[in-house]
Formats: structure tokens, sequence, C-alpha cells
């Protein structure tokens, strides 16, 4: 075996690497983007059509899709360009190595507890909120737009940013790991005609934020008092307090198991029950 086979094999290695990387990152923020994963779903579909169209000899429809195939590039370009900008910005907001902050078993609950404290007693007086939680998508575009804080996370500072006539309470807050970054930011309303009518501003920057990141967006109707939370462009919406706490702990869990000196502890102590 020579240097310079030993040279190009890892060169091989590195290239192919590279293309995996950089398709995981593009699959991944199309994922977290409603819009591109139904642009997506549709070339999936058109490409299938086009195979069977072929291997059953359908003549129209098969040139029907090559000039779909053709310019189909060109037109989506034009059409979706905000969309496709949006994951491009994305892909440059993604943090490479996750969250900023993997918040331990405790964390995470103290976390949950404060939120459910809040949320519960602006609930119960219809102080209208809206929360958003980052995760693996950065929102600092939103952050520098908006007041800085960067506190501990605590019931009592989020229900005194919601609190009328705060000149914070109209615009939402922004939840890094266990501390509150900003409050007072704006985010993007959604579109999306299947939203009911009688859903508010809040609702809609919900969504809307949720559509375009990963982020976590929590409501508290002013009106109503009713509690939602939106991931993924999907809302969930009047929830109780039970149900809104097990979903927000369900969401906050890591995407793959990091295994600390706390949770062993804390895993001893399961076992034992």
């Amino acid at each position: 075996m020579t240097l310079d086979f030993i040279f190009s094999t890892i060169k091989k290695i590195i290239d192919v690497a590279l293309v995996w990387f950089v398709l995981y990152y593009i699959f991944k923020n199309i994922r977290n983007n409603v819009k591109m994963s139904l642009l997506f779903k549709g070339i999936i579909f058109i490409l299938i059509i086009k195979v069977f169209s072929d291997w059953l000899g359908l003549v129209t429809i098969g040139l029907l899709l090559e000039y779909v195939i053709m310019w189909g590039p060109l037109a989506l370009i034009i059409i979706f360009q905000p969309e496709i900008r949006n994951v491009l910005e994305q892909i440059g907001k993604t943090q490479l190595l996750g969250r900023h902050k993997i918040l331990t078993v405790s964390e995470r609950e103290k976390l949950v507890h404060e939120i459910t404290a809040a949320v519960e007693y602006l609930k119960k007086a219809r102080i209208g909120a809206l929360i958003v939680i980052e995760r693996d998508v950065s929102l600092r575009d939103y952050i520098e737009r908006a007041k800085k804080i960067y506190a501990d996370i605590s019931s009592e500072l989020i229900i005194s940013i919601f609190f009328p006539n705060n000149p914070l309470h109209d615009g939402g807050i922004i939840i890094q790991g266990d501390r509150v970054s900003c409050a007072g930011a704006v985010f993007p309303t959604s579109v999306e005609m299947k939203i009911v009518k009688r859903l508010g501003t809040r609702h809609r920057a919900a969504l809307g934020i949720s559509e375009e990141t990963d982020c976590i967006s929590i409501i508290v109707s002013e009106e109503t008092g009713r509690v939602s939370i939106a991931t993924n462009g999907e809302l969930n919406y009047n929830l109780t307090i039970d149900d809104f706490s097990e979903i927000l702990l369900d969401e906050l869990k890591p995407k793959s198991d990091i295994i600390t000196s706390e949770e062993i502890e804390g895993g001893n102590d399961d076992e034992t029950e």
C-alpha cells in the first residue's frame, strides 16, 4: 500500500463526507420549513409520476413532465424565491453543534416549571403572551431587533414582562437555554389559509416563526385565556395546563440522549422505585 493510495483514499472519504454533510443540513432545514417541505414533496411526486409514465409508455403525460422537469427549476426559483432564501438563511443560522446549551434533566424540569407557573397565572388573569423557545435554528436576528435582557428564567420575570402597561408586553420573549434573552421581539406572521380567522396576531406570529424555524412557540390568548403551543407550523390549541406542561417537556427533550453525571445519579433513583 503506497502513500499516494492512502492520500487518494482519504481524499475520497472527505469528498463523500462533505457531500453527505451538505445534503444532511439541506434536508434538515427543509424539514424545519413547512412550505419548503411541501415543495419538496411535490417535486418527489412529479418525479415518481415521470418514472411510471416512462415505464408504462404514456407518451403524452411523459412529454408534459419532460417540459416541467426542464423548465421547472427556473420557475421554482422565481416563484419560491422567499422560501429558498429562508432555507439558505436557516442553514447559515443553524448551530453546527446543536442548541447553544444542552439542558440537564433538572434544568429542563425547572424551565418547564417556571414557564408553566407563568402561563397558568397569565391564563387565569387573561393576560396575552407570546413565548418563543429557541432550539437548533438560531433566533439571533430577532433577538438583535428586540430589547436585550439575558436574565435567568423565572415565572415572576415572565409575568412582569407581559403585565398590562409594560412597554414590552406587546411583543414576544425569546428563551435560549434556561435564560430569557430578550423581550418585545417581533416575528413574521403566518399566511396559512387554514388558520381559523378568529385567531389573533399572537397565534399567527407563533405559527409564522414555527414555520421558518424549529422553535417552540407558546401563546396565551388575551381574550379567552386559552393556552396553545405551535411547532413545525402546527398549532396545539386550547390546552389544559397539564397537557401544556407535558407537551413542553417532551418538546424540550434532546434529540439524542446525552448522559451526564447528574442524570446517572437520577437514573439510580429511578431504578429503585
